[in-house]
């Protein structure tokens, strides 16, 4: 059997005050996709790297995105070619690196008599489309008549209805990306930390040369040294930037807010569909037995912790999503979760806020902190090259190419993972006494980890069972996503590490038990373990401000 991995310290002890003496050569200020993917590129390239995250990794807008990666169609309006062609490009590599994650979807686009963009437009967009990804997508569009299109999906109103287009992009689990590019940094030699806070830089010789770190459980602080500092803190990045003394703003955020409901279309397919208020691009995306509606895009200067959704974004996307589809009434009480962030965009005040490059800029101050903003989830690993080739250079280091396109993920080492799957269900729901949809979900969620998982789940008698009857969440992925993930609290594991916080009961029936197992792993007190259920609570009345508060209590 494998061995398993070392018991977590006691809660709140964990050892970084000895990073103090291990001066790196980067560290990285922000755990989401971008920070993730930087540290497992400059890790790969052989520097000495940490990467601190105030938070947990992936808690700002890494989790809060359509969870889709795509070429860019929209982009094309704008443009924005070298954007798409560089999207189509990288949406290739990540289904290669990371198959498990980042799957084929298809997608339909509606067109109505009255709409801004006729079916000529989009005609044409899709062949310029499939031309930009050198005709490598999953499949070539095509062009669907009105009554083919709604025998395939017969929620889509017919009349007025001049015709579908079908394309193909993909859909991904946007936390577990964040998290494997973390995993492959630590695998690859980097020091990683979540609830640590970087709270000042400081100047040695007029450049930055090392920063105050607060772990956020313990409240100790410590020194680090670093010959650079890279601020990939997303919507934080104005704020970080002041730190090093720099006052100039340089975002203008964007809020983008989803909302999840019991599944409104009938086939397989995303819809992409055309707001009736101001002629945006929104999306219905079929999420499990539930749809995924999203996106708004409102300029938005609160703290970015704070960021929620609005009534009135709630309300936007349910009548735009029932202007389309033959539903049932949709209302505020029909919301099973919601969740808003950040977008992290250049400042352009001379276009609107949907019109926005959603390409990405590199600063570099004369303090020396070099940061990083805009950009978009599909393009995170040519970021992230693009940033280490700057870091390397201001480090005299020689330039060596990125390694990340083509050593897959920790969990992407499947091939193609139909073939895995088929490959790897039928034994391991043997192993473990799983029925099969729990088996597809462990291997969806983790990949080839699942040699990782597996031997821990057999451990315990009790491990490969449900956390609480009836539950998709096995009590062993618990204490797994402590050792093993990073996961100190319940929100991190129920929102993050699994999606049950944005599905019918939002893990609710699971939190106590979960507790307690956590707070057995970590050797935290009762007092913990009512406190992270008081905040889990918290958490889901913030983030949902449909929910009935009588029925959100711990």
């Amino acid at each position: 059997m494998t061995e398993l991995p070392d018991r977590s310290l006691p809660w709140g002890q964990r050892d970084l005050q000895s990073w103090a003496n291990r001066p790196c050569d980067v560290l990285l200020i922000g755990g989401g996709i971008n920070g993730a993917g930087i540290a497992r590129d400059l890790a790969l390239r052989g520097l000495n790297v940490v990467l601190v995250e105030r938070d947990d990794f992936g808690s700002g807008t890494s989790s809060a995105s359509t969870k889709l990666v795509h070429g860019g169609l929209r982009y094309l309006e704008n443009r924005d070619f070298s954007l798409v062609f560089e999207s189509c490009r990288e949406r290739r590599i990540l289904q290669d690196i990371a198959p498990h994650l980042v799957g084929p979807l298809p997608f339909f686009i509606p067109v109505y008599a009255g709409d801004p963009r006729p079916l000529w437009m989009i005609r044409l967009g899709m062949w310029v489309y499939d031309l930009l990804a050198l005709f490598r997508n999953n499949r070539h569009h095509q062009i669907l008549s009105a009554d083919k299109a709604t025998r395939l999906e017969p929620a889509l109103h017919r009349e007025g209805l001049q015709g579908v287009a079908r394309y193909w992009d993909c859909r991904m689990d946007d936390a577990r990306l964040c998290l494997e590019n973390v995993l492959a940094a630590r695998e690859a030699g980097a020091r990683v930390v979540n609830y640590c806070q970087a709270i000042a830089l400081k100047k040695h010789r007029g450049r930055l040369g090392s920063a105050l770190l607060r772990d956020t459980e313990s409240g100790q602080e410590f020194e680090l040294h670093a010959r650079c500092i890279v601020n990939a803190t997303g919507p934080w990045l104005d704020r970080v930037a002041a730190l090093a003394g720099e006052k100039k703003s340089r975002l203008r955020p964007t809020r983008g807010t989803h909302i999840v409901v019991q599944r409104l279309n009938h086939g397989d397919e995303a819809l992409y569909m055309t707001a009736g208020r101001d002629n945006r691009l929104f999306f219905v995306v079929p999420w499990g037995n539930f749809s995924l509606i999203g996106t708004t895009d409102t300029p938005d200067d609160s703290e970015p912790s704070q960021v929620t959704p609005s009534l009135d974004d709630i309300d936007y996307l349910l009548t735009e999503a029932a202007r389309h589809l033959k539903l049932p009434r949709l209302g505020r009480s029909d919301i099973i979760a919601a969740f808003s962030g950040l977008r992290p965009l250049i400042a352009e005040d001379q276009e609107k806020a949907g019109k926005i490059s959603r390409e990405h800029r590199i600063f570099i101050d004369s303090s020396g902190l070099i940061s990083v903003g805009g950009g978009k989830y599909t393009t995170y690993r040519s970021l992230a090259a693009e940033v280490s080739d700057t870091v390397c250079a201001r480090l005299g280091r020689k330039n060596e190419p990125a390694l990340t396109g083509k050593i897959p993920l920790p969990g992407g080492v499947t091939g193609r993972f139909d073939s895995f799957l088929r490959r790897a269900l039928p034994g391991l729901c043997k192993r473990l006494d799983l029925e099969d949809g729990q088996g597809e979900q462990l291997l969806r969620r983790y990949g080839s980890r699942i040699n990782q998982l597996e031997p821990f789940l057999a451990s315990r008698q009790d491990w490969a069972k449900p956390v609480v009857p009836g539950s998709s969440l096995l009590a062993g992925e618990i204490p797994f996503a402590v050792r093993l993930e990073f996961a100190r609290t319940p929100w991190d594991i129920l929102r993050r590490r699994t999606p049950l916080a944005l599905e019918a009961g939002n893990g609710l029936n699971e939190l106590s038990a979960l507790a307690a197992l956590m707070a057995d792993e970590l050797s935290a007190s009762a007092e913990q373990m009512e406190l992270w259920q008081n905040e889990y609570c918290q958490q889901l009345l913030t983030q949902n401000p449909c929910h009935d508060k009588e029925s959100i209590s711990c």
